[in-house]
């Protein structure tokens, strides 16, 4: 019974104290919080979120077991982590991957580079597989190593050097089974590699090992043995950085003096205020001030007030705009994926969309996630692209990865009507206040056709995902739309044009559908509107009245045929472009890590492309 007190008094100490650093941190103005209203409903993937303005969220490596040469080469399905830097004129990401799931061996680390951040290199091994000696024993697991190798984890990828030198970091850890843990601090210890102008690669050295660990038995040497002294320097430039070690504390020794906050916090990103003090975020939108570079911490990591966001990473940088943002899950689930900026680097006012789909989850694995996750964009020490956009990367369902532009300023609205004609509009500046979700099966870009005019093109040959393309319009209850599709093949295929709410509820659904014929939706059934031929330019003028919930359709110089919405709206926001139907699955009561979940059927099935050319779209509004 006495025990119990003591529990309980511990226990309510506890909560006191936590509420009172909570309250301290508030009074005095230093901690990050959200005062915006906007919160996510995770019955929609993409939240109901507005979209941030001009967002290219682009997927740069597709996995596929059956098709490796179309993937990273090795047919490998499970990849996560990515890790991003701007450096040389270039875009550096790199991720670790595994055959099929996380934690089970053996374990690679990545490299892909960009000069646009469109198109990327195809994978290359920077950090190869590493073979634990036979007969290794890991303290407190049981089993003994044979044929066993490393898994790779890491929440540091790169280092820019003083002397303005780049350097890949990772991370070899030790998982006896499936369900143990590499980042325990009784792994094998951390590796860096110079990457080079020409794009080659230096020597792996170790740059710290896990006190657990046999150093005789490694199969790098340490840093110290290198003869480059720029390699040196740069070695001791990062294990003087508190702010570069606080990001290895999950792997590195649970006492290692180089650490300065020796806690179980994970995933650590950072950015400067004005005054010098440093923020720092953590998974769970855990948050701290330091006023002394990392070396010391104001109060103990609290959840960051008004903030939503479960055990996935959270990513904060200040902007180009000399204000800042954190671009994370907003839910207890891995979707979707939103930004949130802040004038002073502390109060976040908003929340907006970044990414708001979800790939079918193709293959099955251990402990793989559903959702747009794990984001992490360019430290500060790391590179700044001339573009003055954020770019975050991040993994979709620990399966493929992606990588991001979020234009800056960050805004959620326009006021201009739209005159889209693409052909017209300066080269590369397109698509410049566009939402695209362009895939590596099923793009959505500017072409330039055999006359060389410019469309926005959707092409899609993935048959578990689609393309899109999204305008932001001005808020309109009344207005028309006028917009030029070309389709490419009138057998196969489908693109749905949709009129969207502010919250990206839909209101008209025209379909180019599969059979040749343009449709559109009345409630549960598709009505005909006219027939439609490969090749042909197909003008669709639509005027709408969201008072009386109908429109008309007019297609080229035929007559206009009334339609009702088949849901209601306060108003029309946003038009899309979708070569395939909306997904609504996962949602919030489908399981998660099933052990019995097995690949989807037909991973490797491939379909013939279906292409949907956009001229022009031109909106108004109308008394």
């Amino acid at each position: 019974m006495i025990a119990l007190q003591k529990i309980k008094i511990v226990s309510s100490l506890t909560v006191l104290l936590t509420f009172g650093l909570v309250n301290s941190a508030m009074a005095q103005n230093d901690t990050v919080r959200y005062v915006g209203k906007t919160l996510s409903n995770i019955d929609y993937h993409h939240g109901q979120l507005s979209p941030a303005v001009g967002v290219h969220a682009t997927q740069i490596m597709r996995a596929s077991r059956e098709h490796p040469e179309k993937a990273d080469g090795f047919g490998w399905t499970y990849n996560h982590q990515p890790m991003m830097a701007y450096w040389n004129n270039t875009f550096y990401l790199h991720y670790l991957s595994d055959p099929t799931g996380e934690h089970i061996p053996p374990s690679q680390t990545l490299l892909m580079t960009s000069k646009d951040g469109v198109s990327w290199t195809k994978p290359q091994v920077i950090f190869p597989i590493y073979h634990i000696p036979d007969g290794w024993k890991k303290e407190g697991v049981e089993g003994i190593s044979k044929n066993l190798d490393a898994i790779m984890h890491q929440r540091m990828g790169f280092y820019t050097s003083k002397d303005k030198r780049l350097f890949a970091l990772a991370y070899y850890g030790i998982a006896m089974d499936k369900k143990d843990d590499p980042n325990d601090g009784k792994g094998i210890g951390r590796v860096i590699r110079e990457i080079k102008k020409d794009g080659s690669f230096g020597e792996i050295y170790f740059i710290r090992y896990n006190k657990s660990w046999d150093k005789s038995k490694s199969a790098f040497p340490f840093y110290t043995k290198a003869k480059d002294k720029g390699l040196l320097k740069a070695c001791e430039e990062i294990l003087s950085e508190p702010l570069v070690l606080q990001q290895w504390v999950e792997e590195a020794d649970r006492d290692d003096e180089l650490i300065p906050l020796q806690k179980p916090y994970k995933a650590f990103s950072y950015y400067h205020l004005p005054n010098g003090n440093v923020v720092g975020l953590w998974k769970h939108a855990l948050t701290s001030i330091s006023k002394d570079g990392g070396k010391t911490w104001d109060y103990m990591p609290l959840r960051a007030p008004g903030f939503v966001n479960s055990n996935a990473k959270i990513w904060g940088q200040k902007t180009s705009d000399n204000k800042y943002a954190t671009v994370y899950n907003p839910s207890e689930y891995r979707w979707p994926l939103a930004i949130s900026t802040s004038d002073d680097g502390l109060n976040y006012k908003d929340l907006l969309l970044v990414h708001g789909e979800i790939s079918p989850m193709r293959y099955g694995g251990n402990y793989k996630s559903a959702g747009p996750q794990y984001v992490r964009g360019i430290t500060e020490k790391d590179g700044t692209p001339p573009d003055g956009k954020i770019w975050v990367g991040y993994s979709m369902n620990k399966e493929d990865i992606w990588v991001a532009s979020i234009p800056v300023p960050v805004i959620s609205t326009v006021t201009e009507n739209v005159n889209d004609v693409f052909n017209t509009l300066p080269d590369g500046e397109e698509l410049k206040v566009w939402n695209t979700y362009d895939l590596s099966w099923a793009s959505a870009r500017i072409e330039k056709k055999t006359d060389g005019k410019k469309w926005l093109t959707l092409r899609d040959k993935d048959s578990f995902d689609y393309s899109r393309a999204e305008r932001i319009i001005p808020f309109a209850e009344k207005m028309e739309a006028v917009f030029t599709v070309m389709p490419e093949q009138d057998n196969h295929g489908l693109l749905q044009v949709e009129f969207q709410n502010k919250q990206g509820l839909p209101a008209i659904r025209l379909v180019f559908d599969s059979d040749g014929e343009l449709k559109a939706k009345n409630g549960a059934r598709l009505g005909g509107i006219t027939k439609y031929e490969a090749g042909k330019e197909y003008t669709i003028t639509v005027k709408l009245d969201v008072t009386s919930r109908s429109y008309t359709v007019k297609v080229n110089d035929g007559k206009e045929s009334a339609k009702i919405f088949y849901a209601p709206v306060d108003g029309i926001s946003r038009i899309m472009f979708r070569t395939g139907d909306q997904r609504y699955t996962p949602k919030a009561d489908t399981e998660p890590d099933t052990p019995d979940f097995t690949d989807l059927p037909d991973t490797g099935k491939l379909i013939p492309e279906a292409v949907f050319n956009i001229k022009s779209l031109v909106t108004k509004k109308l008394n």
